[in-house]
Formats: C-alpha cells, structure tokens, sequence
C-alpha cells in the first residue's frame, strides 16, 4: 500500500498532471492531467524512465529535483515541442514507512488559473464553450445576460432547445457544425435582439476549435463582438452610395421621386410616400424657404414591400392637403426631418381628421407604426416632403431614431436637388419647345404645286429640344418651296437661330432667289449672326436643303448646304435618293453652292428630312435612307399614313435628336390651265397680246376680270418691250388665281414709284399693282419675268 503525500493527494483530486515513478527513476503511473499536458497516452510512456521526458541534461534535472523538491525542468511534448514547467517532487512511503519512490507533478499556477477564470466570466464580450455535439459547456456571464438565463440553465443542452427564433438557430447551428466538420475558425455577424428591450443587435461572432495538446478536437469556443454601431454605420454608407447612382438617373421629376422611395423600401422603411407642391410639376419656381400652416401637396410617388401598396390612402397623382399638426406639415415648415408614430396626440388627430389614412393604415398594420416625415429641400426651396414608415413587430421592433433621421434626411437632400434639376430642366425644354413650335409652320398657305404631309419630335433626351425645322412656301407661277434644316446644337439658343434663319429664308424666297443663290445669302447671314454671338462664346452652324418644284414644267431645282439630299418614291414604285451637289455647312463660307435639276412626274413623293431622322437605330446614313425608302415605298392611304410608318419604321421609342420629316407628293397643271405666246419687240403686237388674254379668259370663263387683265397685259408688254427687249413671252396661269406674267431678255428689275404730274410715263406699275392682289419680278436665266395675281371671281 502508498500512501499520497497531502499536496499530491490533493493534485490527484483535482486532476492535475502527475506521474508516479519508483526509486530507479522509472513512470509507474501517468494521469490524464499528465496526458493532456504532454500529449503521451499511459501505454506510451509507463515503464519508461521519466528522464526521457527531459529536454536537456536528465540526471541534473533530477538530481535538483530530488534535493529542492521543485524546480523548473524543460519538457519534451508528445509533438516534440519544448515546454519549460514548474514541477514538484514528493517523495513515495510505504506501509512502514521505507522509500518507495516518488510523485512528480506539475505546480499549478493558481494566480493565473483564477485570472483566466475571472477574465472568462467577466468579459465585456459573450463567451460561451460547447463541446463537439453543440451542447453549452460554460456560458460567461455577459452571455448569460444578453441570452436572458443563467448558465445552470443551459450548460449541457443542446444550442436549438435553448433559442425561440428558429431562423437565427438554424444559422448558428450551422457554423457550430462547420466548425466541427472542417477543424478551422468561422467568422460571421448575425442579428440578434436582447431581451431586455426592444432594440436589435448586430453581432460579429468568432467560433475556433478547442483542442487537447494531442490536437484530439474537444469542443468550440465563441465570442462574440456587438458591431450594432459599426453595422448600422456600414449599412447607411452602402445606402448613400447606392444613392448616388440610382437617385437622378433621368431628368424627370416624377422618375426621380419614384428612385428615392423604391430605394429606401425595404433598407430604410416599410412603406414610403413622396408628394411635392404643383408649381415643382409645372416646372416653376417655388417659393424659397419653410411652407408654413395648412399645405397642399401632390402625390407623385410611392412604394410598400407589400404587393398592391395597401398603407397608401392617396392616390399617384392625387393631391392631399397636410394640417399644420401633421408630420409632414411639420417637417415642412421647420426644414427639418420630424419623428412620429402612432399613439403621438398629432398623428393620432392627424389620422383621426383623415379618416381614409386612418383605415388604410390600420387594415394594412394592425401594428405600432413608426412615422418620419423629411421635406425636400435643395437651394434653400422647399419642394415637397418625404414620408417614411415602419411597422413595429418581434422581428422588427426598432422604430426610427436619429441615425435613421439624418440617413432619411441626406437620402432626401439627394433626391430634392436631382427634382430641382429635372424641374428646371422641365422648364428649360417646355420653354424651348413652345418657342420652337411657335417658330415653326403653324398652317401652311394655300396652293396647287404639291400635296404634303410634315411631322416635327423633340428629342427625349437631356440635350434638349434642337433647332430642326421644315417650311412650304409658295412662290410665283403656281412654284413652290420645300424647305428642310437643322440648326446645330439644342436649347433656347438652337431653338432661336432656327427662327432667325426660317424669318430669312422666307424673306429670300419672297425675293424668288434661285435654290443657291439663297443658299449663300443665307450662308453670309450664319456668319454674320455668328460673328455677333462671338462675343457671348456662341457657335452657330446649320445645315439646310432648299428646293423649287414647277407644276408647269414639272421641274424641281435643289441645292443643299451640309444637309442630308432628299429621297424620291417615283409612281411606278421606285424609291431612290435624289444625287444632290453636297455643299458647306451654313456658316462655313468661302464654297459656292450649286443646283441640281431633276424632272418630277406627277404623283412623285419628295421626302425632306433630318439627320435625325436616319441615324435613330445607331445605323449610319446610308442604312438609314434605305430603310426610309423601304418605308415610303409601303402601301399606305394618305401622306399622313406615310409620315406615321416612317416614323415607326425609324424611330426608337426615346429619339436622342430632333427629327423633321417633309413630304410633298407633286401636282401637275394640264395644258388647259396655262397659256403661252411669244411675242416680237414690236409696239403694234400689245393690241394683239391684249386680244390674246381676252379670248382666253372668255374659254376659261373668266370674263368677269378681262377688263382689268387687259390693262395689266398692255401694261406688262409694254414695258417689256420699250426696257426689255426680245425675246418676249406672256403667260396666262388659272390655278387658284388668274397669274399673269410678262418675260423678257432684260436682267433689270422694274421700281414701282409715284410718277409727277408733268412725267409722261412711270404710272404702268402703279396702275398694276392698284388692280391686282400681288405683283413681282424674279429673275430668271434668260432675264426675268413680271408677275401679278388676280382673284378668281367668286362662282
């Protein structure tokens, strides 16, 4: 029998390291302490001598051993590391008293047991131990007071029985068996909410695996970091930032605040409403500064993670009107974000007032409800407010503080500036298309030439309405005009040069210029406009075709500046574009322009556009065209329907620029309608010409005004042949008015002026233009022609 030493007998009772050797130095006994201290099982070590577990000199180290009773010795462990440990020897008697051999075990450390201990249980983070099977081993004492139980309750249950939300369970159940599974650490964050209130905690948890120095796995230790803050921090920046490219992405008002309450739902609130003031909508200027009292405000936007938006108790597009005790009135007026919620006197009489937001919001919740109301304010103008709610449960019980007012508040001032830039843009362009469709054809004079059809789209993009615009005129001998040009550049400043430039086409087409002589006319003025804009930084630049078509001759004179040349659908169903001489852009200067003469048969549909128009589907010019020809050449009844497949053919659903389509289908006046003769540079021959135009306003039934004809024929040949000279021709034209025109040899323009009393000529224009409703002269490659109009008398 061996009697224990007292310090030995008590290091046994608590399991600590000790080994048992004889008198010759040899283990007789090893513990489980000592196992899990060395890593040798029992089998591996007894009956050997215990100086093979000394690193270093053996028999120095025992011999110190047996002499002090304690010293430190260095250790070799089971996985060849080295341990230096304070070690106590005691020595073995037997049941008389003789040496049997002696007990060494491992002094313990009890200082620093008990501040482990303590650190464990004190810790300001959980801590928590399970073993292999997630059952709780030891749970500290913050552990114990955020899972609201004591650690008697739950150390050897297993993790699920011990938590109601089976959500949460199931994830950390799932690391804890990771961490089993694979051996190695696990970090996360998770949301748990404690038990003493109602606020929600975002935790940061560390699981590692515990292992005896053997590395047999033992169990899982767990601490566990509350990064509330940090995550709520990390949560709103990843919401600003989001923010910032999702808020604004189109410049419309609407759009925008429809962005800011789809963002904010499910991150930020339940449920979220944007109304604004209507002068926003309309694009004015609203007041500066705080709405006071009673507001009214329209809805424009809202957005629920409920399907079918059921808290909504106004309708998109509705307005309601804000007491001045309401949330969102309140907010208006201070400029700053107000918190609410029900069960708050104000909201409760503000719901109780408002009885159809009342039984929405109670049919929808049936809950607490958290309200923050944040006005839209960007430049010091107030433009309408933000409503945000939140449906308090168990899963959600948090309602809005601070930290989610300022989010809401800098989410708002986002979204206020993006409306206020729509709003202004949404001014901007109302303006400058009013000013472009004011500036545009509004009802196209009368007359026989050609039958058309014209369409003009602004852009429905950021750049803005441009300065495209189209024209018919009509001009002398049944001619007319087809006119078709692009300013470059879009705003209020396209939109004005295009006016200035349509004012002078018409006035050098009332002048019945040739298609390039306009053009350069037309070319100096764009130099000359640009060259009073240099001064303000303004570039000016257009392009424009100008054509004149002849139902008489049937003739079309074209000439381009920079401009796409026009497409021609022919009556047998051809479609081809129209070779026009490609000259300068307007404003270039220095480059003759040229024309081109084609003969148009009667039915032809003359095609005038814009760039816009055939580079719509990114396609370039010529891909464009063809499917503009493909597109006119389609069945269609009226020019109308024309314009309208084109315009489906072509066109995207948003074009990024202006498009102006022209098409005239051309008239031709028949052998009937027009009388010809040429006559001598003989004074005899104007009795004659006289006599002419008498017997054919007799066939054409017109001897209502053969009278006055016939003193605007003697006149006009009259003078053709004393400042003329031959050859001479007189031209009768019945269209919608009786047109008379005289031609000569002569370039020189005839002066319509008051002749004096003694004067024996000088009163022949005077007398023409007295009789009849318009006169003119044109000048023409041989010379030029007189003209003058009667009306046709009323059947």
């Amino acid at each position: 029998m061996v009697i224990l030493p007292g310090d030995a007998g008590r290091a046994a009772a608590r399991g600590d390291a000790m080994v048992v050797v004889d008198a010759h130095g040899v283990v007789r006994g090893w513990s489980e302490g000592a196992r899990l201290l060395t890593g040798y099982a029992a089998a591996e070590i007894t009956g050997r001598p215990v100086s093979a577990l000394v690193d270093g000199d053996a028999a120095a180290a025992w011999q110190i051993l047996r002499t002090s009773h304690g010293a430190i010795v260095a250790v070799r462990h089971w996985d060849g590391r080295r341990s230096e440990l304070a070690l106590r020897v005691c020595p073995l008697q037997g049941e008389h008293g003789e040496q049997r051999g002696y007990v060494i075990t491992a002094a313990p450390d009890e200082r620093g047991r008990m501040l482990g201990e303590l650190a464990f249980t004190q810790s300001s983070m959980p801590m928590s131990v399970f073993d292999t099977e997630q059952r709780y081993l030891r749970v500290n004492d913050t552990a114990c007071r955020i899972l609201g139980v004591r650690e008697a309750e739950v150390r050897h249950r297993f993790f699920p029985d011990t938590v109601e939300n089976a959500e949460l369970s199931r994830g950390f159940l799932h690391h804890l068996r990771k961490v089993v599974e694979t051996g190695r650490p696990v970090h996360y964050e998770s949301w748990t909410r404690s038990p003493s209130g109602p606020r929600t905690h975002a935790w940061n948890v560390e699981m590692w695996p515990l292992r005896e120095p053997a590395g047999e796995l033992l169990g899982v230790g767990l601490a566990a970091f509350d990064s509330t803050e940090e995550y709520g921090t990390r949560q709103r920046l990843a919401l600003l930032n989001r923010a910032a490219t999702c808020i604004g992405t189109k410049l419309d008002v609407i759009h925008t605040a429809r962005e800011l309450a789809e963002l904010t739902v499910p991150k930020l609130a339940d449920f979220a409403s944007v109304d604004l003031l209507d002068s926003v909508l309309r694009g004015d200027e609203p007041a500066v500064g705080p709405v006071d009292a009673e507001v009214e405000l329209r809805r424009v936007a809202h957005h629920s993670r409920t399907a079918g938006v059921p808290e909504a108790a106004v309708d998109l597009g509705a307005v309601d009107v804000y007491p001045p005790f309401s949330p969102p009135a309140r907010a208006l007026a201070t400029g700053r974000a107000v918190l609410a919620g029900t069960g708050d006197p104000g909201v409760d009489t503000w719901l109780a007032q408002h009885g159809s937001r009342s039984a929405k919001l109670h049919q929808a919740t049936h809950h607490t409800v958290s309200l923050m109301a944040v006005p839209l304010v960007a430049r010091g103008t107030t433009l309408g407010v933000a409503v945000f709610a939140r449906l308090l449960t168990a899963e959600n019980p948090d309602p809005f503080d601070r930290d989610d007012a300022t989010l809401a508040q800098e989410l708002a001032g986002r979204a206020a500036v993006c409306v206020d830039n729509a709003r202004r843009y949404t001014k901007e362009r109302t303006t400058a298309l009013a000013l472009q469709r004011s500036l545009l054809p509004q009802a196209m004079a009368g007359q026989a030439a050609v039958e058309f059809a014209s369409r003009y789209l602004p852009a429905l993009s950021r750049a803005g309405v441009g300065g495209d615009w189209f024209d018919v005129i009509p001009l002398s001998g049944t001619r007319v005009a087809l006119v078709v040009g692009d300013v470059v550049g879009h705003g209020i400043h396209a939109s004005v040069t295009m006016g200035r430039l349509r004012t002078a086409v018409w006035t050098l087409a009332d002048v019945d210029l040739p298609p390039d002589e306009l053009l350069t006319h037309l070319d100096d003025l764009v130099g000359h406009l640009a060259g009073d804009d240099g001064a303000t930084g303004g570039e000016i630049g257009a392009t424009c075709l100008y054509a004149v078509y002849d139902p008489v001759s049937r003739r079309c004179t074209i000439a381009a500046a920079g401009h796409p040349p026009p497409v021609a659908l022919f009556p047998d169903g051809t479609v081809r574009a129209v070779e026009v001489s490609a000259g300068p852009m307007l404003g270039v200067g220095g480059l003759p322009f040229e024309s081109t003469e084609l003969d148009l048969p009667e039915g032809t549909v003359l095609a005038l556009f814009t760039d816009g128009l055939v580079e719509a589907r990114d396609l370039d010019v010529d891909a464009g065209t063809t499917l503009l020809g493909e597109a006119l050449a389609t069945p269609a009844g009226t020019l109308e329907d024309v314009c309208d497949n084109v315009l489906k053919a072509l066109l995207p659903q948003r074009p990024t620029d202006d498009v102006a389509l022209l098409l005239a289908r051309t008239r031709a006046l028949d052998a009937e309608q027009v009388a010809l003769w040429d006559l001598p540079a003989d004074p005899a021959v104007v009795a004659d010409a006289r006599q002419y135009a008498t017997d054919r306003l007799a066939r054409w039934g017109l001897d209502e005004i053969a009278t006055v004809t016939e003193l605007v024929v003697s006149e006009l040949v009259t003078n053709a042949i004393r400042y003329g000279g031959a050859p001479i021709q007189l031209r009768l034209i019945r269209d919608r008015a009786l047109i008379c025109e005289v031609s000569d040899a002569s370039s020189t323009s005839p002066h319509l002026r008051r002749a004096r009393s003694y004067d024996e000529g000088g009163r022949g224009l005077l007398l023409v233009a007295q009789l009849t409703d318009r006169w003119g002269t044109r000048t023409t490659c041989a010379g030029k022609t007189i003209w003058a109009e009667q009306a046709l008398p009323v059947p």
